[in-house]
């Protein structure tokens, strides 16, 4: 039985980030692999990143009382559908998003924060 590579790779581009998140997962657990970086290469990423950190991350840990106007933030920052975004929040603690400047993570904390989120910039 041949694979239809290009026929995946279709499949993969019309998929939400939640559905391919749950694609490695299942790859992971079937086959026994890590989609993570080599522990030698992120630790030297490490290294270089504690003497000057130019890019952050913003996590949110935690939705609070208002999940619904969380939803609604997280849909503004991140440009993603109403599943996408509520997915995402439901899986917190989770990445909203990555390798950003300092001052536009500190304005995307802020934002989420005001309407009752717990975020982490990394």
């Amino acid at each position: 039985m041949a694979l239809d590579t290009q026929a995946i790779v279709d499949q993969l581009k019309d998929a939400s980030i939640l559905e391919l998140n749950d694609l490695v997962k299942a790859i992971e657990e079937e086959f026994g692999v890590s989609a993570a970086a080599p522990v030698a290469a992120a630790a030297a990423g490490a290294d270089a990143g504690a003497a000057a950190k130019d890019s952050y991350t913003v996590e949110l840990t935690e939705v609070g009382q208002e999940k619904v106007k969380v939803i609604k933030e997280v849909r503004a920052i991140t440009g993603l559908g109403l599943k996408d975004a509520k997915g995402l929040v439901d899986a917190a603690p989770s990445a909203i998003k990555e390798d950003i400047a300092e001052d536009e993570a500190n304005k995307l904390k802020e934002q989420l924060e005001a309407v009752g989120a717990t975020v982490t910039l990394k």
